[in-house]
C-alpha cells in the first residue's frame, strides 16, 4: 500500500494559529516605530527654525515678535521672516506667536498647539510643532526655544512626555 503524504488539518491551524500570534506582537511594534520615525520631522525642522531665529537675531538683535509682518506690500508670517519655509510634505502644524505659520498637509489637522504657548520678543521665543503621527485623537505637540530646549510637550506615541519648561494648557484638538 502506498503511504500518503502531506499536512493534517491540525498541524495546518497550528502553523496559522502562530503566524497569527506573530503578527498580534509585531504590527502594534511596527506601527509604534512608524510613528516615532514621523516625529523626526518635528524634531528636525524645529532644530532649523532655531538655527533662522538666531540667525534672525544675530542681523537685526531681536526675534520675530509679531504673528505677521509686512515689509512694503507683502505680509510675511514670523518663520518666513526669519527666514524658514518648509520643503515637502508636512505631518505637522508650525506655529509662532500663537498663530498657525504652516500647516500640515499629510495625515490628521490640528486646529493649534494647546500645550505649548508660543510666543516672541526681543530677547526670546517659543515655536510649537503639533501633528498627529499615529491617526488617533491624541496630538503629538513639540516645541523650542532660544535656549534649543527641543521638548516634547505632549506625546502621541508613547504615554509619557516631558512636563517642563514651557508645556502647559490643554492639548490642540484633532479634526
Amino acid at each position: 500500500m502506498k503511504e500518503k503524504k502531506g499536512f493534517t488539518l491540525i498541524e495546518l491551524m497550528i502553523v496559522v494559529a502562530i503566524i497569527g500570534i506573530l503578527a498580534a506582537i509585531a504590527i502594534p511594534n511596527f506601527l509604534r516605530f512608524q510613528a516615532r520615525a514621523k516625529q523626526s520631522e518635528a524634531k528636525q525642522n524645529l532644530g532649523a527654525i532655531y538655527t533662522a531665529y538666531t540667525t534672525y537675531f544675530s542681523d537685526w538683535n531681536t526675534y520675530p515678535d509679531a504673528a505677521s509682518i509686512t515689509i512694503g506690500t507683502n505680509t510675511y508670517n514670523c518663520l518666513e521672516v526669519a527666514d524658514w519655509e518648509p520643503k515637502g510634505q508636512l505631518r505637522y502644524n508650525y506655529e509662532c506667536v500663537e498663530t498657525i505659520a504652516f500647516t500640515a498637509t499629510v495625515g490628521s489637522q490640528m486646529t493649534g498647539c494647546g500645550t505649548i504657548t508660543t510666543a516672541g520678543d526681543d530677547v526670546s521665543f517659543t515655536i510649537a510643532a503639533c501633528g498627529n503621527v499615529d491617526n488617533d485623537t491624541s496630538s503629538d505637540e513639540w516645541g523650542v526655544n532660544q535656549d534649543k530646549e527641543i521638548v516634547n510637550c505632549s506625546n502621541d506615541v508613547r504615554e509619557t512626555a516631558d512636563s517642563k519648561l514651557f508645556c502647559s494648557g490643554s492639548m490642540g484638538t484633532v479634526q
